[in-house]
């Protein structure tokens, strides 16, 4: 289905022959979602960068396929994206036709979950994707392309903070349309920052979270205060996501053997919430906020407290895609209303256009807050045959997301 939005430059502008092209992450990922073996697309990307002229776009390209596989390849993979970037800082990637709105995003070196998943987002539009890096180096924005909106795309890291803060000074003044100008408000996503910020809303509750150091936590559990601990409890490791290094301690004794063995030097520690439902199932639902209106992106329903959409095995419980499916078809009359006063906390708080949070909710009714970032993953990737209801309710957040984009550029 084409997205459709009135076109802001009817003619291709000759700018364009000056910015390399990329086939765009989205388009990548895609392909390899779907199963696709991509030695041929891997093969033609490398006769496009060993030659005496190098595309500096197939190059970028070259580093996401080689990002997707993992292992030293991802390493290899960085190395190829930091040669793209000595070529160009800006890259552009066309949807459609190319004549809709163009969308200057600020980036910074990474997989795709480094950013705001733009690429993905544009899918169906006519859009252009201008991704233009930025790094802890920046101290001037010049010669940036024409473009009808800007967006600061990065996401909250350690890492990023420096970046985010450095951004932040440069767009103080910036005069034009851009989305999540507020690069303090980002780079403050992290989990325990998220607790303690959301702590007073009644609506909502965000187990509280504290960065400690190992040696502190050590210090802890072998000190008087040790007794202050409550069990279970959750620790992660400071900037991991999908469930990676995420650990359930039910025992003083079991936090002392993690703590043997960890190489962790520092972590989240919260409290482990049971948010089973009375069915038995723990659902963990992800939604997307445009300019203050949520859309569904996903509910994963598993047996195992530690879910992910990846490890629900949806594809293979007709049960689980059956409640997926009615929650996204009465989402709006149903979830996004029964939790509308959190909705409209989450955004006066945050004050994002874009944003994604992981939530669930309560048996008193509130909305359990795992996570809030800009960079969380929608797609509209999954097998139609198998989840038909899932590329509507993308299109809707697809198309919500344009409308916004549009609206902001008149």
């Amino acid at each position: 289905m084409r997205l459709t939005q009135p076109a802001l430059c009817p003619d291709p502008p000759q700018w364009r022959d000056n910015i390399p092209t990329s086939m765009g992450y989205a388009e990548i990922v895609h392909r390899a979602y779907a199963g696709e073996n991509l030695t041929q697309l891997t093969a033609d990307l490398v006769s496009q960068v060993t030659g005496p002229m190098v595309d500096a776009g197939a190059l970028l390209d070259l580093s996401t396929v080689l990002h997707l596989q993992g292992g030293a390849l991802a390493a290899e993979g960085a190395v190829m994206q930091a040669h793209a970037l000595q070529i160009s800082r800006s890259f552009q990637i066309l949807h459609g036709s190319g004549l809709g709105p163009r969308i200057l995003a600020f980036v910074t070196a990474g997989d795709f979950m480094a950013n705001t998943p733009l690429d993905f987002l544009l899918r169906g539009s006519d859009a252009v994707l201008i991704l233009h890096f930025v790094d802890a180096n920046l101290f001037a924005l010049h010669d940036l392309p024409p473009h009808d909106l800007a967006f600061v795309a990065i996401g909250e890291s350690p890492e990023n903070a420096m970046i985010l803060q450095k951004l932040g000074q440069l767009l103080k003044n910036w005069g034009g349309p851009i989305f999540n100008n507020a690069t303090e408000v980002i780079a403050s996503l992290s989990r325990d920052s998220v607790s303690a910020v959301l702590a007073a809303e009644a609506s909502i509750y965000a187990p509280p979270t504290l960065r400690m150091s190992q040696r502190d936590l050590v210090a802890q559990v072998m000190g008087e205060d040790r007794a202050a601990l409550k069990f279970p409890l959750l620790l992660r490791p400071i900037g991991s996501h999908a469930g990676a290094g995420l650990c359930k301690i039910d025992t003083l004794s079991a936090l002392a053997a993690w703590l043997r063995h960890s190489d962790d030097a520092e972590v989240y520690l919260a409290p482990f919430v049971d948010y089973r439902g009375a069915d038995g199932f723990y659902s963990k639902a992800r939604v997307v906020q445009v300019c203050g209106k949520p859309f569904a992106s996903h509910l994963a329903r598993s047996q195992n407290w530690m879910v992910h959409y990846l490890n629900a095995d949806m594809a293979a419980n007709p049960d689980r895609r059956s409640a997926e499916a009615d929650w996204m078809a009465h989402f709006d009359q149903d979830f996004a209303q029964r939790h509308a006063e959190a909705f409209a906390a989450l955004h006066r708080i945050f004050g994002l256009d874009y944003f994604g949070i992981d939530c669930a909710e309560l048996p008193d009714g509130r909305l359990l807050i795992f996570e809030v970032d800009v960079a969380m993953i929608v797609h509209d990737m999954d097998d139609e045959t198998i989840f038909p209801y899932k590329k509507p309710a993308m299109q809707k957040l697809f198309a919500g997301f344009l409308q916004a984009v549009t609206a902001a550029c008149r």
